[in-house]
């Protein structure tokens, strides 16, 4: 079989690239801000809502964790909806249906309710991550993609340098400004702030480079060639095209079981990080709630410094080995906080874990891209995201129940720390089988 002629993104221009970064990213990066802030805020509230509900460690965790099941289920109809009706329409209705929901949960006051809010919100959110990841490949071929992909995935620890602060503020002063408690008022700020972007989406962001009004015509020729290249040369390497055969490949499942081990890293440190940091500094009241959301937003200022410092070398390197050196850093990260005697050393632990998952998130979405394209990418990439988010219920709920039922969190972290060595070996395999597909 002749494989057609690689047409390079060289054709594209440096500036076009950068109008491109600058037009698109921002746009969907904030987006993508305020669902990392909006599924993490549990972590931040745990301790005050625990207190007003009379929720234990468990309590919190299940409620985490419920999110995902409806974000599971909708993931891939959801990316299908987007291939079909656009980006810009769909992203927004998924905003402004998430705000909806998130204003609301401001006003629950049981367990029960607060069990009902966030299933409603995973399958509100549902599609989001996935819809994004599909929407990138549109705009940016394999050459371009270690830069772009950083550059949104950035927008996750932004998310938690500014979820941070955002809602030390709002408890502190949430009850003076708003008449209600501050955890209470966190989640109506955050609805109301997720229906402005939608609306913002709706307004600005062009579905396909050939609707951007800010590209004339010679640059939008230019990115259409070098896109419809890139994909001729996926298919005569034999990449996935269909949805049957995305759904039931071997080699996709496999890379849903490495992101589900990568993530599964992320989500217990995100939901209960605050929570972690008060009990190894053994603080209690109000101002201790503050003090620990407030250090729980170190890690992920560390977490960006690491990202941007790894995207020029990883840009050299293969994809699996792009991602495959931050996770084990993020592993052993994980494993040295399991020993951490005192508040110093676990900080300094869990930066270096977070930093190491952070880092080799966005160098992973390298590879599904190898070999699935058209509808395959669409349902691939969802399938994906969807298997990866079961540890985001797994993940809070298990780290939440061993902490109820053995008053720590070690044992939790060092099974944590398990489960990603063992997605480590599973990329390293099946990684490499995709990228020798690929022509990589």
């Amino acid at each position: 079989m002749t494989t057609p002629a690689r047409t390079t993104p060289a054709t594209v221009s440096g500036r076009t690239w950068r109008k491109i970064g600058v037009r698109i990213i921002p746009l969907i990066g904030v987006a993508y801000v305020m669902s990392y802030i909006d599924r993490a805020n549990l972590g931040y509230l745990a301790a005050p809502m625990s207190r007003d509900l009379h929720l234990d460690s468990g309590q919190v965790g299940l409620a985490a964790g419920l999110f995902f099941i409806g974000y599971i289920i909708v993931e891939v109809p959801s990316n299908l909806a987007l291939r079909r009706f656009g980006a810009r329409k769909w992203i927004t209705r998924i905003m402004l249906t998430w705000g909806l929901v998130t204003g609301a949960t401001a006003f629950v006051n049981s367990a029960a309710t607060l069990y009902l809010a966030r299933l409603l919100l995973g399958f509100a959110e549902a599609g989001l991550a996935a819809g994004i990841l599909l929407y990138l490949t549109y705009w940016f071929p394999k050459r371009q993609r270690s830069w772009a992909l950083t550059a949104f995935f950035l927008m996750i620890p932004v998310s938690s340098i500014v979820g941070s602060p955002l809602a030390a503020a709002l408890l502190a002063w949430g009850q003076d400004l708003f008449g209600i408690a501050g955890w209470r008022s966190l989640f109506l700020v955050e609805g109301a702030l997720t229906i402005v972007i939608g609306i913002l989406i709706f307004s600005f962001l062009p579905d396909r480079p050939s609707r951007a009004r800010w590209l004339d015509d010679e640059e939008k020729a230019a990115l259409e060639r070098t896109m419809a290249a890139e994909v001729e040369e996926q298919r005569g390497h034999g990449a996935l095209t269909g949805l049957r055969q995305a759904l039931t490949s071997v080699r996709v499942w496999a890379l849903a079981l490495v992101f589900f081990a990568i993530v599964f890293g992320l989500y217990p440190l995100a939901f209960f990080l605050p929570t972690m940091i008060t009990a190894i500094t053994h603080s209690v009241g109000g101002a201790a709630d503050i003090g620990s959301v407030l250090l729980s937003g170190i890690p992920y200022l560390v977490a960006a410094v690491a990202m941007l410092a790894w995207v020029r070398s990883a840009g050299r390197r293969s994809a699996v080995v792009a991602t495959a050196v931050p996770l084990a850093v993020g592993a052993a990260g994980l494993l040295l906080a399991t020993f951490a005697g005192n508040g110093l050393l676990f900080i300094v632990a869990v930066c270096l874990s977070v930093a190491g998952i952070y880092t080799a998130m966005p160098q992973f979405w390298r590879i599904p891209a190898i070999g699935l394209t058209g509808t395959a990418a669409a349902s691939g990439i969802a399938l994906i995201n969807s298997v990866s988010n079961l540890s985001g219920f797994v993940g809070p709920y298990f780290t939440g129940a061993v902490k109820t039922a053995t008053g720590s969190f070690t044992y939790a972290l060092l099974a944590i720390a398990v489960i990603m060595v063992a997605g480590l070996a599973v990329l390293v395999t099946a990684g490499r089988r995709v990228e020798r597909l690929g022509g990589s």
